[in-house]
């Protein structure tokens, strides 16, 4: 008598999404999940940065007399220094942080006092927002955004009770910002201070002020948006030019964005090939800078593009999801704001080199030249990195299993579990009462 054979039914594309899904959750669900995610995001941005700034710089950077790797060795030099930026925020105690948080935010306005001094801050380009060390260029802009999102939580988080008011949501948090705001639309430094205004709104958003009182914050930030566009004759030609298609002044205003969507062009799906990018041969201004994104669309074609896209959505992910997971409210509020904040500045950039949005001069995150910025983004990934090792279940999993070799190696110590401190909460009680 014959045996039947056995027929294995052929898995199906759905089974294999739900397999994939499975295997997807059962990651996602692990304790140190969201600390893998920001290490893996923040290094391949800060290294898709390095090779992207070295392709862009190349030409410029020998048309001016210098080696082609000049922008490239800055930008490099800024990145190992940034390293250590980001070992620091790793490193430090979110206790330790938060009572530093009113000194960072009086040395940044300091900072940006002296700044607009002339013989101490460096006029550039008709901007006196940086100091010049040797060969070292320094923004001091870059550290309010950060010192401004940790006060700023700081205060917020000490008058949760109280935020239906007001006066204890706005005093003292909208009246600093408006300090720092000033000080940086002096020097001038529009973009910047739009950056500043995503800090202010992430945070009184994230801390849970009355809807109202967000909206008319919004109308008003709107407002005064449009009148500083309008107060400068190179902010209103942009604003003219992008309103009329970038066709009004082709040659002038438009230039730069009629050149990013042509670099856009030309890469296609999968681009022209890295270093092969034709816009950088003086054809498209600040390449290696505001307008990077058109090189990696062109060199990496819409793929490359498509990429980054992804990596600053799992950011707006990873850090949402790190927030939402931590007890400490003060961390909470952190996280969020820093989170929206480059997410933020990454949508605004992008949005201008493809035309979406009229051109601001906001650098992309991790990825434009510029060693401020780039130091201050790698030390914003050290606290969310540090923010993930202080989630509960991270915590428990740490403290029950251990660290790493690598960890110790780093000096990292073991998270401690978030302890409710009333010394903060009594403080700002009793100036909401008074």
């Amino acid at each position: 008598m014959s045996a039947i054979p056995t027929i294995h039914a052929r898995p199906t594309a759905r089974g294999h999404i739900r397999r994939l899904r499975a295997v997807l959750t059962t990651w996602l669900a692990r304790p140190l999940t969201s600390l893998h995610i920001v290490l893996g995001v923040f290094g391949l941005l800060t290294l898709l940065g390095l090779v992207m700034v070295l392709s862009a710089s190349s030409v410029e950077s020998l048309a001016k007399g210098d080696s082609s790797y000049a922008v490239f060795g800055r930008q490099a030099i800024f990145c190992l220094v940034g390293l250590v930026a980001f070992w620091v925020g790793l490193l430090i105690r979110p206790r330790t942080l938060r009572a530093l948080a009113p000194t960072c935010l009086v040395v940044s306005v300091v900072l940006l006092v002296l700044v607009l001094v002339p013989g101490i801050g460096q006029l550039r380009g008709g901007a006196r927002r940086l100091f010049v060390l040797g060969s070292v260029s320094v923004q001091p802009a870059e550290l309010a955004k950060v010192a401004l999102a940790l006060w700023g939580a700081h205060v917020l988080a000490a008058r949760q009770r109280l935020l239906a008011n007001w006066r204890s949501s706005l005093s003292p948090v909208l009246p600093v910002t408006l300090v720092l705001f000033t000080l940086i639309v002096l020097e001038p430094d529009l973009g910047t201070a739009i950056s500043l205004a995503i800090v202010l709104y992430a945070l009184l958003f994230v801390s849970g002020v009355p809807m109202r009182l967000l909206g008319a914050l919004t109308v008003g930030g709107i407002a005064g948006a449009v009148a500083l566009g309008l107060s400068a004759g190179y902010r209103q030609s942009r604003i003219t030019s992008f309103l009329s298609s970038n066709a009004a002044d082709p040659l002038g205003a438009a230039y730069q964005a009629r050149q990013a969507l042509y670099s856009l062009a030309d890469g296609g799906l999968f681009g022209v090939g890295l270093g092969q990018g034709r816009a950088k041969w003086a054809y498209l201004p600040n390449a290696h800078n505001d307008f990077i994104y058109a090189i990696i669309g062109e060199e990496l074609g819409m793929v490359g593009a498509v990429a980054v896209l992804v990596l600053f959505g799992l950011l707006a992910y990873v850090g949402l999801r790190i927030a939402a997971r931590n007890t400490d409210p003060w961390l909470k509020l952190v996280v969020a704001a820093l989170t929206i904040w480059m997410v933020g500045q990454a949508v605004i950039n992008i949005g201008y080199v493809v035309g979406l949005l009229p051109v601001t001069g906001i650098p992309l995150p991790l990825v434009s030249s510029g060693g401020s910025a780039l130091v201050t983004a790698l030390f914003v990934g050290g606290l969310l990195a540090n923010a993930a090792r202080h989630e509960p279940e991270a915590v428990a999993a740490l403290r029950t299993h251990g660290q790493g070799r690598l960890a110790k190696l780093l000096g990292l110590r073991l998270p401690e579990p978030y302890r409710h401190s009333a010394r903060y909460v009594s403080a700002e009680a009793q100036r909401g009462r008074g």
